[in-house]
């Protein structure tokens, strides 16, 4: 395409193509500024999209240096200002014709990346399900940024053949020093692709980490709790973890409030009233309906469960504690019982049991019986030999 450009110049004199393709491009700048873009921002201006808007406006600086510096490198191909310039052809083009060709890869790689990037945001501040995630717009400036060097390194004339190969070992290099920094990124990426949550979304983790998403990195995510803390995760955990979005599909979320009754309550009387408190709380959702469920029969109770709606997880608890409240209060003024676990414990006195009598110990010198003869009673009265009376 240069050469059959440079070939319409063919029999003018040096001055006559300078002056000629000069105009050229100083009238291609104009137009593209006053002309076209004005015509493009205008056509724009009538549609219900805003995202023709932010293309017009990023891309209206490149159009108008391209038109300009084209020029320029045309101006270094025609053969009558080639042969005219002092300087050789070879430093024409490395003064004038690859620089003016490198400042137009540069703003339109600029371009490029703040057309993307802008357009990302656009769509992330709408606040759709199908937005975005912004390590979109990391990975889009890292392409952008390795393109524009090839293209440049192609227009210098520059091999890149043996930049790959040593590019691949560095690669390899840098893989093992950096896998975990690699697992991240390409988690981010994995996750976006997998759409599992975007900023807003409320998460759980399966280690119990739960919060609000408020930023999507190219390294990590950063949560905020219920606390106000920040915990940030890394991407490689997250996608290898089990992750509950609990704002998606929607962000309305279901709750249990378990409580039990006593046996004999009129259980169409307790659900009529149950219902009435679940209608009275203010965050609870009309529809999907509230309802009452008879689960099972308790030790102590007949054990029920009230099922409602609210607008978003984090809503939840604090449902939870006003119907607790409200249910406790109703119950105790239509006077339904809300049994608990009783005992009985009963105290009294057990009587002392009599000693065992004691054995005689043979060993003792106190003991009476320890110098006895077997079968004689030591207490027994012993009739000595002067005492024995005589037979008359």
């Amino acid at each position: 395409m240069i050469p059959s450009l440079a070939a319409l110049f063919e029999g003018f004199s040096a001055v006559e193509a300078t002056v000629a393709v000069l105009a050229v491009s100083v009238a291609a700048a104009v137009g593209m500024e006053f002309v076209v873009l004005r015509f493009a921002r205008r056509y724009v201006s009538h549609t219900d999209t805003g995202y023709d808007d932010i293309v017009i406006s990023s891309l209206r600086a490149p159009l108008v240096v391209t038109a300009g510096l084209a020029g320029v490198f045309v101006l270094t191909q025609v053969p009558a200002v080639r042969a005219s310039v002092v300087v050789e052809p070879r430093l024409l083009d490395a003064a004038f014709g690859r620089p003016s060709l490198s400042v137009i890869v540069l703003v339109w790689a600029y371009a490029a990346n703040a057309v993307v990037n802008r357009v990302v945001a656009a769509v992330n501040a709408e606040g759709g399900r199908f937005d975005f995630a912004p390590v979109f717009s990391n990975v889009w400036t890292l392409a952008v940024l390795v393109g524009s060097a090839g293209t440049l390194l192609w227009l210098w004339g520059i091999e890149i053949t043996p930049l790959l190969g040593a590019a691949g070992v560095a690669g390899i290099a840098v893989g093992f020093a950096a896998k975990d920094t690699v697992a991240n990124f390409f988690g981010g990426i994995a996750l976006y692709f997998d759409d599992t949550y975007k900023i807003g979304d409320y998460i759980v983790l399966d280690d119990g980490t739960a919060g609000t998403v408020i930023k999507v990195g190219v390294r990590s995510t950063t949560l905020l709790t219920r606390d106000e803390v920040l915990v940030t995760v890394p991407n490689a955990a997250l996608n290898a973890a089990k992750v509950t979005n609990e704002s998606a599909p929607q962000r309305r979320r279901r709750i249990r409030v378990p409580i039990g009754v006593a046996y004999g309550t009129d259980v169409d009387a307790f659900e009529a009233l149950a219902m009435e408190v679940l209608a009275a709380e203010p965050l609870v959702l009309d529809s999907p309906k509230p309802r009452a469920r008879f689960r099972s029969f308790g030790d102590s109770a007949l054990q029920y469960e009230l099922l409602c709606w609210v607008n978003g997880p984090t809503r939840r608890r604090r449902a939870q504690h006003e119907l607790n409240r409200a249910l406790y209060v109703a119950l105790g003024d239509a006077g339904i019982e809300i049994p608990y676990p009783k005992r009985d414990v009963t105290v009294g006195t057990a009587a002392a049991p009599s000693p065992a009598p004691r054995a005689p110990d043979p060993d003792s010198p106190h003991d009476p019986g320890a110098d006895a003869e077997p079968g004689v009673d030591p207490d027994a009265d012993v009739a000595g030999p002067d005492s024995r009376a005589e037979t008359p």
